[in-house]
């Protein structure tokens, strides 16, 4: 049905692999594409399917990615590399007439702030190029928009509040570590709260406010109030909403380092100057430029190393209060899924899989010709439903609280 080229091989890229290589039926064709080509042939050796094709291609370089496209004439290019890197990718994807599709929203390497504007700049330039661009599709962004699309079309006639709550209850014996790339997890936790309330954008400190949530087959955890990109599309799409939230748990030890970290200014992202011995002189020393998170970044636990010995499951989900036929009611939709369960399916943890899949039920989407319309759409501007089943299908089942208490 559809030729796929997917850029990244880290966990999520992983599991998104494994994904495909499932449903030979929707994706005939099938290309995984790596700054290091190495780690490409590892995950096909891992899912044991020859047919699969590597290749080598810095995604920051858009002639690099232009050439391989066309090369390859990929239908739909997958992005799971890094965020930073998303502008460079929708590039050559316009150049070489091949559709989009991402998990994260871009941000600039030099600032840690993400927002959709930079990318929503693009949407004439796909729709008179006849292309679409996914955007968010992996969990939060992704399924969390995509269950309030669902909310919306079947249980609300006006959703009035919504928030986001993601809980990782699992645990990966390590004294520290992040479930995904320690520069992007880090930045994007540092930096200030913003919730939208009386249509305004309201800022926090970072994790300022916060609160014990209960979770369901977890309990109760504590859950901080964070930035996330999901809220920007939503409120947009949805103008009902009067507040708009986003909460995700930390456990204490995990906020003990970080708090240690960023006063030993090792979350910093700018350049220091280093003066180090050379490696095969060490009598010669030379000045070098290195950015602190991105060195932390090299020492830390690789997130796709954590699967193993991982327990326990992460719990994510949209409280929504809002009116039916002129009455009040509360929805809580929500997917829990096992660390183990992922490990012993794709060798990933259950944060990598529950971003992996979903990607690959929107390229899955893209090719049965069900999300597709030329210009830059984020998940919640197409039909849930055939999404929700196909959740059910692919691993990640979701349920529904009908007027429950909502905690918030």
């Amino acid at each position: 049905m559809g030729k796929v080229l997917m850029i990244g091989a880290g966990g999520v890229a992983t599991v998104a692999a494994f994904k495909i290589a499932q449903n030979a039926d929707v994706f005939t064709d099938f290309m995984i594409a790596s700054r290091t080509k190495a780690k490409c042939d590892r995950i096909v050796e891992a899912i044991g399917n020859p047919n699969i094709k590597t290749a080598q291609v810095d995604a920051d370089d858009v002639e690099q990615l232009k050439a391989l496209f066309n090369d390859y004439k990929p239908e739909l290019v997958i992005n799971l590399a890094l965020p930073y890197q998303d502008l460079t990718i929708m590039e050559a994807c316009l150049a070489c007439g091949c559709s989009y599709l991402d998990t994260a929203n871009y941000e600039p390497k030099d600032e840690a702030h993400f927002e959709y504007s930079w990318q929503w700049a693009y949407k004439k330039r796909f729709e008179d190029a006849g292309l679409t661009a996914i955007l968010g599709c992996g969990f939060d962004p992704g399924v969390t928009s995509i269950f309030t699309a669902y909310a919306a079309k079947h249980h609300f006639d006006e959703i009035q509040y919504l928030d986001i709550v993601d809980c990782n209850a699992g645990n990966h014996h390590k004294a520290f570590a992040t479930n995904f790339n320690p520069e992007i997890n880090i930045r994007e936790i540092t930096q200030k709260g913003l919730y939208w309330e009386d249509g305004k954008w309201v800022e926090t400190k970072p994790l300022e406010i916060h609160k014990p949530l209960t979770y369901p087959e977890v309990g109760p955890k504590e859950s901080y109030l964070l930035h996330h990109e999901e809220i920007e599309s939503l409120v947009k799409n949805y103008p009902t909403i009067k507040r708009a939230r986003f909460w995700m748990t930390f456990g204490q030890q995990y906020l003990t380092y970080l708090d240690c970290i960023q006063n030993l200014g090792m979350s910093r992202i700018d350049e220091i100057t280093y003066e180090a011995p050379l490696a095969d002189n060490p009598n010669e020393k030379v000045k070098v430029k290195i950015v602190p998170l991105q060195f932390l970044k090299a020492v830390l636990p690789n997130p796709q190393d954590l699967g193993e010995n991982y327990d326990g499951q992460t719990s994510i989900g949209c409280r929504i209060r809002g009116l039916k036929n002129g009455k009040e009611q509360t929805y809580y939709v929500y997917n829990n899924c096992s660390h183990e369960a992922a490990y012993k399916e794709t060798g990933m943890q259950g944060v990598s899989y529950t971003t992996g899949v979903p990607a690959m039920i929107g390229a899955m989407m893209f090719f049965k010709g069900l999300w597709r319309k030329p210009g830059v759409w984020n998940v919640e501007e197409f039909d849930p439903d055939p999404f929700m089943e196909q959740l059910n299908k692919q691993g990640l089942p979701w349920h529904e609280i009908f007027g429950g208490d909502l905690e918030l």
